[in-house]
């Protein structure tokens, strides 16, 4: 038998570490937080053989799935011997922590080890603050190791369930590959594919994810510039929301006159902000208003009440600046009757986007403007959230020219186009396996 200790920043590297040097078939017989990551120790009993296809390995299947049973038992047993004696349940917690072994933690016991209550008996009540902070240790001792085992069975479950996939519906498998291709998130690709899954003929099946894919992008029936009224552009700094605003009001002025628009600036907060729409409102011969910090929104907008279209524009804030919440605030209060637009880039990160939409939510948004997307190398990530959080995408803007490069969507043709930008090359199979093993975050999920 082959036995060796491992260490990786986190959880998935170690993982990858064990299948690239003992392969697949290695067992996880321990794991522990150290001092810049985690350690693992792995076992196989047999000499490595020749490179060869992954396969499904039954027996760590059916090893995996008795952990359910041997940890609700351990959890069950430390529970009783709380109750029965404090002083032992100290020493239990301290001195016996859970090491990972190589069967497999469902989420839902897992949730449950972690937020089961703890009770201390009435008895121990005069020594209550030494018991409570011991108790704190340990319950953190055991929060970390489950969390490790969580980390660990993730990691196993995605990689065991990519090669059945692989292994029993490889046309499925093809498709995975082409959608990760694209960059659309996990949970998105899983339920296109439900949708094609009794397709047999592969471009038939294609064509149809695709048609799916469209109809999940939601687009406004009329141009938010034809409707009229008082139109906000929010997003973080950096996304594009003034030279936006600039597109739409020359887009505007172009079709219509000048006479019946305005321009707002509430960006007090970027030197030279103000300043621009100023000269751009020169350039257009349109009124542009200016807003500080603390002035009511509503009274200045109440002398531009006859023009039928105002345009917004705001500061890009941090999170946790009170100067967003008010202006947030502002912009959703009744007096305004705004229609807010999420812009955001489509070269931004999936995690970026997704802080940008719950920043910006609160303010009610009537869809998204998605910018530079003549600077992005995918589509996969901005489509997803604006399909996930049910965001129309009211306009596209694809370059610097203003109005030229500003364009009312079409969802066929978003589609088309986040084909063409997908990544020329198949994600790797440890990318595939970390993929199915996120997919595995929330028990309710299934893959395939």
């Amino acid at each position: 038998m082959q036995v060796k200790r491992f260490f990786a920043a986190d959880m998935r590297q170690a993982m990858k570490l064990v299948r690239d040097e003992l392969g697949a078939d290695a067992a996880i017989i321990g794991n522990r937080r150290v001092a810049g990551g985690v350690e693992l120790t792995a076992a196989l009993d047999y000499s490595l053989p020749a490179a060869a296809p992954s396969k499904p390995n039954p027996a760590l299947e059916a090893e995996l799935r008795k952990t359910q049973t041997r940890i609700a038992e351990a959890q069950a047993e430390l529970t009783t011997r709380a109750q029965a004696d404090a002083g032992k349940d100290r020493q239990l917690f301290a001195g016996e922590p859970l090491v990972a072994i190589e069967p497999e933690l469902p989420e839902s016991a897992l949730a449950a080890a972690l937020s089961r209550p703890r009770t201390i008996p009435a008895a121990m009540a005069p020594a209550e603050p030494a018991i409570t902070a011991l108790d704190h240790v340990a319950l953190d001792a055991m929060r970390s190791e489950l969390n490790g085992l969580r980390e660990l069975i993730e990691v196993q479950l995605g990689s065991i369930a990519w090669g059945q996939m692989q292994n029993r519906r490889p046309q499925q498998a093809g498709l995975w590959r082409r959608l990760q291709r694209m960059g659309l998130p996990a949970e998105l690709a899983r339920t296109l594919l439900e949708k094609v899954g009794n397709v047999l003929e592969p471009r038939q099946a294609w064509r149809m994810l695709l048609a799916h894919l469209a109809h999940a992008i939601r687009t406004p029936q009329n141009e938010p510039l034809e409707e009229g009224g008082v139109i906000a552009l929010v997003g973080p700094a950096g996304v594009g929301k003034t030279t936006t605003l600039a597109k739409l009001a020359a887009r505007y002025v172009l079709k219509y006159g000048a006479q019946s628009i305005a321009l707002v600036s509430m960006d007090s907060y970027r030197i030279g902000a103000q300043e621009q729409l100023k000269t751009l409102g020169r350039i257009l011969n349109v009124p542009v208003t200016l807003v500080d910090p603390g002035q009511s929104l509503t009274q200045a907008l109440a002398p531009l009440a006859r023009k039928r279209v105002v345009l917004i524009d705001t500061a890009g804030l941090p999170a946790n600046d009170p100067a967003l919440a008010m202006q947030l605030e502002a912009l959703a209060s009744r007096g305004v009757n705004a229609r807010n637009y999420l812009v955001l880039a489509a070269t931004s990160q999936n995690q970026v986007l997704k802080a940008a939409y719950h920043s910006y939510k609160r303010c009610g948004l009537s869809g998204c403007i998605l910018t530079k997307l003549d600077e992005s190398a995918s589509l996969g990530e901005v489509l997803g959230l604006a399909i996930g959080q049910h965001l129309p995408v009211a306009y596209l803007a694809d370059g610097p020219r203003i109005p030229d490069d500003l364009q009312v969507p079409r969802s066929h043709q978003l589609v088309s186009r986040a084909v063409s930008l997908q990544a020329p090359e198949d994600p790797s199979e440890e990318a595939m396996a970390d993929m199915f093993a996120g997919l595995y975050q929330n028990p309710a999920r299934r893959v395939g």
